[in-house]
């Protein structure tokens, strides 16, 4: 379960620095040279309409570096230890700002680039201006990793077949809609997901929907792992 950007950008400053290592270089940037990058623990920058953030919140965290050549094209570099728990979700986010009844459309494209091994979920954050609902997209998962709550069911919506999950983390309700097989690209149409759990479950009402994230929550990438979003789009209407 992924910490909303509140709590990982301005409640975890509170936390202590973690030592990240300025000499760890960006192992995962491409050939030509990245037009950002920063491998400070909550680096964030925007480019293109989009906030990056590197997003180290998790305790026990190692180093981790990002990179972007736009605010749709970025990636990290992640060395965080064979521990449990999360370390960190480096992300991009499109800020939606409309209610569910006033959005016509809310849909997104994603293709990544992740590793074999390590444990970590690649996903869509997304949460209301009051941060009292979080909605999570796994579109694929590896090692081990697992959702917040108990599972509702399996269920075909916005393009994809997901296994359902509600629980609260104490501060927020948490509703994780875990692909049943990984995908590394693909569409997500969104606002049908949150009209179901609007109309259809009732589990909350016309919220207006804040930021959309898309990134990589990772648990553990001992050694050092690459993670990549080749491309993102986020639209809506």
């Amino acid at each position: 379960m992924a910490t909303r950007t509140l709590g990982r950008v301005a409640k975890t400053l509170l936390a202590p620095a973690l030592a990240l290592g300025a000499t760890v270089g960006l192992a995962s940037a491409p050939a030509q040279a990245a037009v950002w990058s920063s491998c400070e623990q909550y680096g964030n920058t925007s480019l293109n309409g989009y906030t990056l953030y590197n997003n180290i919140w998790g305790s026990g965290a190692g180093s981790q570096c990002i990179w972007a050549n736009s605010g749709t094209n970025w990636g990290v570099w992640a060395n965080h230890p064979n521990t449990g728990g999360i370390k960190s979700y480096p992300n991009a986010k499109k800020v939606i700002n409309k209610s569910i009844t006033s959005l016509g459309s809310l849909s997104s494209g994603y293709n990544v680039t992740v590793p074999s091994s390590g444990a970590y979920n690649t996903s869509y954050d997304i949460w209301d201006t009051a941060y009292k609902y979080e909605v999570m997209l796994w579109v694929n998962k590896t090692g081990a990793v697992g959702p917040l709550g108990t599972s509702q069911g399996t269920l075909t919506l916005g393009g994809h077949t997901w296994t359902v999950y509600k629980g609260n983390n104490g501060s927020n309700d948490v509703f994780s809609f875990v692909r049943t097989s990984n995908s590394s690209s693909g569409t997500v149409d969104v606002l049908p997901i949150l009209k179901w759990i609007k109309d259809t479950k009732g589990w909350f009402g016309n919220v207006t929907i804040g930021d959309l994230q898309f990134g990589f929550e990772i648990t553990s990438s001992s050694g050092g792992l690459d993670f990549a979003t080749n491309s993102l789009s986020v639209s809506s209407s």
